[in-house]
């Protein structure tokens, strides 16, 4: 009797762990929480746990931007303190001069032509004609204006920030000076040493 009573109970206590070997899956997965479902801040969201208020925390003293801070603001945004700067933060030289004029004639001439007067040829086929870069307003305007201008946009016109690399957007900028002083100079402006030569090619025409 006493080893039919064991092998009842050994048969049970199979079956008992039988059963839960195949619900212990069912019970593991009521449990299971994914990452998207578990109780978590938005960004910018309120929060009752810290005493500001706020989910997002504030940054650590000195903390700086990996990969896309630029401490010279002068040079990768035309500002200084906020405001644009008057003049290019870069040296001019008659090679900058000579990029300016190929990188304008291929990206703004189309538009300002050449002379940077606002008749270029998308112009003359119908597009809005843009202000020319010799009226007084724009020939004080410093320097920063125009690279904001190239890297933003204005108006209609889009911007350039992707086409035109920060060097070569000043580079544009010196050579939009230097389309300025041409179409205002006079012979004050000419050195001494030179005037000579330009009253021989005056007298020759």
């Amino acid at each position: 009797m006493s080893t039919e009573r064991a092998s009842v109970r050994r048969a049970l206590r199979a079956r008992g762990l039988l059963v839960g070997v195949l619900l212990l899956p069912a019970l593991l997965a009521g449990c299971r929480q994914d990452m998207q479902d578990q109780p978590k801040y938005d960004a910018d969201q309120a929060s009752s746990f810290f005493p500001d208020g706020r989910a997002n925390r504030p940054l650590v003293p000195g903390t700086v931007v990996h990969g896309s801070f630029h401490e010279n603001t002068a040079y990768y945004e035309g500002k200084e303190n906020g405001q644009p700067v008057a003049v290019p933060p870069v040296k001019l030289t008659p090679q900058l001069l000579a990029r300016g004029q190929e990188r304008f004639d291929i990206y703004c001439s189309p538009c300002h032509d050449r002379t940077g007067s606002g008749n270029g040829m998308i112009v003359q086929r119908g597009l809005r004609r843009p202000p020319s870069f010799h009226i007084q307003r724009l020939r004080e305007a410093p320097a920063g204006y125009y690279f904001d201008v190239i890297t933003n946009g204005f108006g209609i016109m889009l911007n350039y920030r992707a086409q035109v690399p920060v060097d070569d957007r000043w580079a544009i900028i010196a050579y939009i000076r230097a389309l300025q002083l041409s179409q205002n100079a006079t012979i004050g402006d000419v050195p001494a040493d030179q005037r000579a030569a330009l009253d021989q090619g005056a007298a020759g025409h």
